[in-house]
């Protein structure tokens, strides 16, 4: 399983693409103007408490308001804000928790009008970008993120990843930390941290505690509201996340970029920084790595998969909804259980994938094919969590129902990706998808048609428009010369002037071919 970041600087934008065997899982843009990104720390003004939502809304210096609901304030507010306080006031400049006493902690139910204050100043850090016409949502409970673990100011308690489900390995772990963590520091231990020896957890501990105290020197003296302490930028982020002895490599198309990448690899893995490359060629880099022909054919509704069998997604207000499709299956099988069985665990692998990279949250209704054994029913629900495994994004899936649906929720703390892959028509005003995906749809058909011994394979022609039909012949080796070396069959191309630019037909001996 070999994984690769591709990088590309555009304009004031960059995008992130994360890839697994060379497909596309993950997509990420950050762009320049984005202020309010997760895990950005800030200090900030409250404006108001709502005793009626139990929550506040904070100036962080959006155009709207933060959310701060109580149980976001985390159960050692008040030492957060007498600690904010005396630093501000310049009466504390040492930054370690060690002789700093701790003020009671707050209670779980209680009122947010008992804890904090209107005008009052407090830091507070973005778990949930703004999103549509909400502000951020913020906590106070702040947390520190490296390769390994999290370092939380205010605690005492150390966790661990319930991934990690060896008792000695979670005893040798926590054993570990307790005996180099600061006083005052809780700690949260992640599950690549899994069989690290002492010194990469105490050198990840170490950057940490050093992103603390950089951020209270910063303190003293900023404007209300304001950035104090920045994530890092989205591409270093992706690799802290998932980056293991798997990559294979990061390559970029801009030098300064590239150096900040080769700088982060640098200190999490030093051996491996030599797989970050700069990328310079004439042909943009997402074209050279077939990314763009991928967006292009996985952010439509429709989203095609192996066998013929297809996707359709439609996003409401409320929820999201996927329906998995066999598409012109053969409806001779003699046992539409296994059929139905096969196209529901390709399709639960594809929606893994595609909750990832249009990074879909909330309620998400899956509407797989109805089977009717209890063991194929567990089969897929126990196959589709395993695919979800490596969703970085909270997510929680209840058991398939007997009318095959999956229900699920999934954490959305960013905008979700929504890439428009119809394009303009040129023969009316209307969208059609885009050209590029044409090809693939092509291929599909002579697939499904050659592999299908109902059909007659005689007199083989392909009807369609004169600039497609051109591109397919173009060339010594052409798409057609291609089709021809991969399945010993040669398809004659007919050019159609009547035919749109995206409306093709097969042809045998007996007319017309049904292949959709």
């Amino acid at each position: 399983m070999n994984k690769e970041l591709i990088v590309r600087s555009i304009n004031s934008a960059v995008d992130y693409a994360l890839i697994q065997d060379g497909r596309l899982i993950e997509l990420h843009r950050e762009k320049d103007n984005n202020k309010f990104g997760v895990g950005d720390i800030y200090i900030s003004k409250i404006k108001k408490t709502i005793s009626g939502l139990n929550a506040s809304f904070v100036d962080v210096g959006y155009e709207k308001d933060a959310f701060l609901h109580y149980h976001d304030l985390g159960p050692r507010v008040k030492s957060l804000i007498k600690f904010t306080k005396l630093v501000s006031d310049g009466k504390i400049t040492n930054y370690s928790l060690e002789k700093f006493k701790f003020e009671k902690e707050i209670e779980k139910q209680g009122k947010i009008d008992d804890v904090i204050n209107a005008n009052q100043n407090l830091l507070v850090q973005i778990i949930k970008e703004p999103i549509s016409t909400k502000g951020p949502r913020i906590s106070s409970e702040l947390s520190f993120a490296g390769r390994f673990l999290v370092l939380i100011p205010f605690s005492n308690r150390i966790s661990v990843s319930q991934k990690i489900r060896s008792k000695d390995e979670r005893n040798r772990l926590k054993d570990l930390i307790e005996e180099f963590r600061p006083k005052g520091f809780g700690v949260i231990i992640r599950t690549v941290a899994q069989g690290k020896k002492t010194a990469e957890l105490s050198k990840d501990l170490q950057s940490l505690y050093t992103q603390w105290v950089n951020l209270c020197k910063k303190i003293n003296g900023s404007k209300v509201p304001s950035r104090i302490l920045s994530e890092l930028n989205r591409g270093s982020s992706i690799l802290r996340d998932v980056f293991d002895e798997k990559f294979k490599g990061v390559y970029c198309n801009d030098k300064s970029l590239c150096y900040e990448l080769k700088d982060y690899i640098e200190q999490i893995a030093p051996s491996k920084n030599s797989i970050v490359k700069y990328y310079k060629s004439d042909t943009p880099i997402f074209e050279h790595f077939s990314i763009e022909r991928q967006i292009k054919s996985a952010f439509g509704r429709t989203v095609s998969m192996s066998k013929g069998a297809y996707l359709i997604i439609e996003h409401t207000e409320a929820l999201h909804v996927v329906d998995v499709n066999s598409g012109n299956r053969s409806n001779k099988s003699s046992n539409q259980e296994e059929m139905a069985l096969e196209v529901n665990l390709i399709a639960a692998s594809e929606i893994a994938r595609q909750l990832r990279l249009r990074d879909m949250g909330g309620i998400i209704v899956l509407d797989f094919i109805d089977m009717i054994k209890v063991e194929n029913r567990k089969k897929l629900f126990d196959h589709f969590k395993s695919e979800m495994e490596s969703d970085r994004a909270k997510h929680k899936i209840l058991p398939l129902s007997k009318i095959g649906l999956i229900q699920m929720t999934r954490q959305r703390v960013r905008p979700e990706m929504n890439i428009t892959t119809k394009e303009n028509n040129p023969n009316s005003n209307g969208k059609i998808e885009a050209p590029i995906v044409i090809i693939d749809k092509i291929n599909n058909s002579i697939e499904k048609i050659l592999k299908n011994k109902y059909i007659s394979k005689k007199n083989l022609k392909l009807h369609l428009h004169p600039f497609i039909a051109a591109y397919i012949t173009k060339g010594f080796i052409s798409k057609r010369v291609m089709w021809f070396l991969k399945y010993k069959k040669w398809i004659k191309v007919i050019p159609r002037d009547s035919y749109t630019y995206l409306h093709y037909r097969f042809f045998n001996i007996k007319g017309k071919i049904n292949h959709h």
